[in-house]
């Protein structure tokens, strides 16, 4: 049986047989993004991204490091939208995708579904919270109409989140991160909700980027500006001297999308952080996506062992991730000379796993098939 005859189930890790005789179910999904205005095909939204329109949505259109904050948003939200119009399954014949933004949700709730069709809005983390004060209405509204709905909800949305409760009735896959979810929301949740725990995941179409068999042997720190504290700048500092001209720093936010493949010829091993925001409390205990899209590029992600929750945990147990103990130097620098020995048969099964089973798209995919 090859991986075209087989659709697999997040939930249980285990494959389960397609109906490939039948006729695939007809799914057309509806991407909630921040940067989307009208109810539109993605392609008409990938077509309008122009520097004119991204100044128009800044609040100080003059200040060049808020236009590149505002730049590496807009990218990562936008190609989000990318990942979902590249979705595939087996069992499911996806239609050409669509999004929605804030201003374009009341032309939404007035289309009509074809006979036939199944209508999904997807939105992911917390940006129900955008429409806050109709979320539980309009969740409601759609789900009357016969639209379904998947909350991907990358983090700790049922616990700080102040409007999961009233969209939690109306969701039907919610995928969130490992930790238990609140017992008042998932109290709200209906029985048939598909439940997910699932956190962070490359948005990425799989294999994307191209395999590359030589890569120069350097490591890439991928930080935030959110995230240089002391803490961290001690580990830069460890490593810049001790691997000198193989080691680069990188602590601008992130990367546009467009420039990430490039990572994959000059650098093998990549040290990713584990919080986003490492001053707030809440923040500390996750992890991002970075090890995610650093594995599905081919590079070896090094990654700290701070956070709650088991899913890199796991990733370290299967190989597929390198991990040190929270600030132990002499632990990094072991993990990241690993990275720089492992050989193309271990970073290549790196490489598959994340671009078949670590993609936000498959995820998705792979949800909606089971419901």
């Amino acid at each position: 049986m090859n991986l075209a005859e087989t659709a697999f189930t997040e939930q249980s890790g285990t494959p389960m047989l397609a109906d490939v005789a039948s006729s695939p179910r007809r799914v057309r999904v509806i991407h909630y993004c921040s940067w989307a205005t009208a109810h539109e095909p993605v392609a008409a939204l990938l077509a309008a991204q122009s520097e004119e329109a991204l100044r128009a949505r800044v609040a100080k259109p003059d200040d060049p490091a808020l236009l590149a904050m505002a730049r590496l948003d807009r990218d990562w939200h936008v190609e989000n939208a990318r990942v979902f119009a590249a979705m595939r399954h087996p069992a499911i014949d996806f239609l050409p995708a669509y999004v929605v933004g804030a201003t374009g949700l009341q032309a939404l709730t007035k289309a009509q579904i074809p006979p036939g069709e199944e209508w999904w809005l997807v939105a992911i983390a917390q940006h129900p919270q955008h429409f806050a004060n109709v979320a539980g209405a309009l969740f409601g509204f759609l789900r009357q109409r016969g639209m379904r709905i998947c909350l991907y909800a990358y983090d700790e949305a049922s616990r700080m989140m102040p409007c999961f409760r009233v969209i939690a009735p109306h969701l039907d896959i919610l995928i969130h991160d490992e930790l238990p979810l609140d017992e008042a929301g998932e109290a709200a949740l209906r029985p048939d909700c598909r439940v997910i725990h699932r956190s962070w995941v490359a948005n990425v179409e799989p294999f994307s980027a191209a395999w590359v068999e030589a890569p120069e042997e350097r490591i890439l720190f991928l930080g935030s500006q959110m995230g240089v504290t002391l803490h961290r700048r001690r580990q830069i500092d460890f490593l810049q001297r001790r691997f000198r001209d193989r080691f680069v720093a990188i602590h601008d936010h992130s990367l546009q999308m467009s420039e990430r493949h490039l990572l994959a010829r000059r650098f093998k091993v990549s040290v990713c952080p584990e919080g986003r925001k490492f001053g707030v409390p809440t923040m500390q205990a996750t992890h991002t996506d970075r090890p995610f899209w650093s594995g599905s590029l081919g590079l070896v992600a090094v990654s700290e062992n701070s956070a709650s929750g088991c899913r890199l945990d796991e990733l370290h147990r299967e190989k597929l991730i390198l991990r040190y103990a929270h600030g132990d130097l002499t632990e990094l620098g072991e993990a990241c000379e690993r990275g720089l020995a492992m050989s193309n048969a271990e970073r290549r099964r790196i490489y598959d796993h994340f671009n078949r089973h670590e993609t936000v798209g498959t995820v998705v995919a792979n949800a909606i098939a089971g419901t």
